[in-house]
């Protein structure tokens, strides 16, 4: 593959009607001063993902999808609807947004069909996202949301959006999985799920027939990375399925048809043009609603700089985990002479991958193939151990201490504490107040936990107390505790879930009241 394309221009697999540049997304150096009014919309477009046509979202910003601003911007202005369903957007990772802007709108409802809502809060620097907090995140309602930090320095910022994609709708996906309409209405905040899209099948070699997440009719479970036709993969479900001992550990329990790195496969990926001999920071974004990845930067040294768009101590690795709803920052010099760099994101347990590639002025763009030699293993807490944050929290006891547990029961029936959304009564904490929680996860898969509204930072893992990164998301895998803190923030009801999308609508979702 040698064609190339502008950080800026249309890709020609980008949107077939109505959209924003796929390349828009790879931004180098064109940050907003001043954010104008409508400042947001929400489209209905057509994507083809490898050569066949899909019913997607698009949120668009000023100068295309997403919004790039700048340290002390306010998002403020319109947010418009122009899809042909309701949205409910969630601003992830800012800290400022107050509760019900936090919902995107006013009591936590809908956007109906053409409607128009108002928003305003100063913009958290860092890299992070906005999203639909409905199954329509399945059908790429997310985009960028990132503010240039005032310290980024001289360096070229190319921003990388993940997605796993199916041509299934997500109510079809979720239904495979064994929940659907049953499960909690599916709905995430109460909310009708609104999906488009067509029939898709799972990708060969990947369906064990006879499956469902919590009977194992075929008596065992999938290998990890494997999938069951309509989405479902063998999960431990009622833990007697196995026998009464402890569930096996797996992930990916949605089969996708294709992974986007900017909306995009391998097959023909964005090619973005760096200059020799300079710098560029990777903001990559895990925008997939079911899979988590290892980010690798071929022939280049990364350092992590930031995650969850806060600062953290430098630090480099091989291959970076990133969980669902997840940002890292990488920060990766080009050399004198240049040459041609693929930035790829490695499915956890699987050996199918996704990306781009940074290529400097003059350099051959190989192709990169989708499937990779060998399959990644299942993402665990290495890293996250290495990470410390820039500026800690200040240190001081806890005020408040509570136990989380993450539950998994038949039906595709997902808990908090036993109890799914809407069941349970709140985490009640007064504003102000240091705040513990320990995540314990005896279940047969990793949740990547996210917290609305806040910045907590990590401060054990197992039985290992330690200073570690700020961060609005932390993966908590199967057996191994998690234990975060946070001050809390401004009063109002937040909500803490899994950001697994489907885990999330069947009731892995609970409330932080900050009274």
């Amino acid at each position: 593959m040698t064609r190339s394309s502008s950080s800026l221009s249309l890709s020609r697999r980008g949107f077939l009607a109505g959209g924003a540049a796929a390349g828009a997304l790879a931004v180098s150096g064109r940050w907003s001063r001043a954010l104008a009014t409508p400042v947001l919309t929400v489209e209905s477009v057509s994507l083809d993902v490898n050569g066949k046509a899909a019913k997607v979202f698009a949120v668009k910003g000023p100068g295309g999808e997403g919004l790039f601003a700048k340290e002390g911007d306010r998002l403020a202005g319109a947010v418009f609807n122009a899809s042909q369903s309701p949205a409910v957007l969630h601003w992830h990772g800012q800290i400022l947004a107050p509760p019900d802007q936090d919902r995107a709108r006013p009591n936590g409802g809908e956007l109906a069909v053409g409607g128009t809502d108002l928003v305003d809060f100063v913009l958290t620097p860092g890299t992070h996202w906005m999203h639909a907090h409905t199954l329509s995140e399945q059908q790429l309602l997310a985009a960028p949301l990132v503010t240039r930090e005032a310290d980024a320095g001289d360096v070229q910022d190319v921003v990388v959006m993940l997605h796993d994609f199916s041509f299934r709708t997500p109510e079809e996906i979720l239904a495979g999985l064994g929940g659907g309409s049953g499960a909690h209405g599916g709905h995430a905040m109460g909310q009708p799920m609104q999906g488009a899209g067509t029939q898709g099948m799972p990708m060969p070699g990947m369906a064990m027939p006879g499956m469902n997440h919590a009977g194992h009719a075929m008596g065992g479970m999938a290998p990890a990375g494997g999938a069951m036709p309509g989405g479902a993969m063998g999960g431990a479900g009622a833990m007697g399925a196995m026998g009464g001992g402890m569930p096996m550990t797996h992930a990916n329990d949605v089969a996708y048809d294709a992974f986007l790195a900017n909306r995009r496969t391998l097959e023909d990926p964005e090619v973005v043009r760096v200059e020799k001999g300079g710098r560029v920071r990777l903001r990559i974004i895990n925008g997939g609603t079911a899979t988590a990845f290892f980010v690798t930067v071929l022939g280049l040294k990364p350092r992590c700089i930031a995650v969850d768009g806060t600062v953290c101590e430098s630090v480099e690795a091989e291959a970076f985990p990133l969980a669902q709803g997840q940002r890292i920052d990488l920060l990766v010099e080009i050399p004198a002479g240049g040459g041609a760099f693929p930035v790829l994101a490695h499915v956890e347990a699987s050996p199918r991958r996704t990306g781009l590639v940074l290529a400097a002025p003059g350099a051959s763009v190989a192709r990169v193939a989708e499937m990779a030699n060998a399959p990644q293993g299942l993402l665990d807490l290495s890293f996250e151990s290495r990470l410390a944050a820039a500026k800690p929290l200040a240190a001081r006891a806890a005020d408040r201490v509570f136990p989380v547990m993450l539950g998994e029961e038949a039906g595709y029936r997902w808990t908090i504490n036993g109890r799914v959304a809407g069941e349970a009564e709140p985490f009640i904490v007064k504003q102000g107040e240091r705040v513990e929680m320990t995540f314990m996860n005896p279940t047969s898969m990793s949740h990547p936990m996210h917290l609305h509204g806040h910045h907590f930072q990590v401060v054990g893992i197992g039985g290992r107390r330690f200073s570690g990164a700020l961060r609005d998301t932390v993966m908590v895998p199967p057996h191994m505790p998690v234990t975060i803190a946070f001050d809390a923030g401004q009063k109002g009801e937040w909500f803490l879930h899994c950001h697994h999308l489907y885990h999330m609508a069947a009731g892995m979702m609970g409330v932080v009241k900050v009274a």
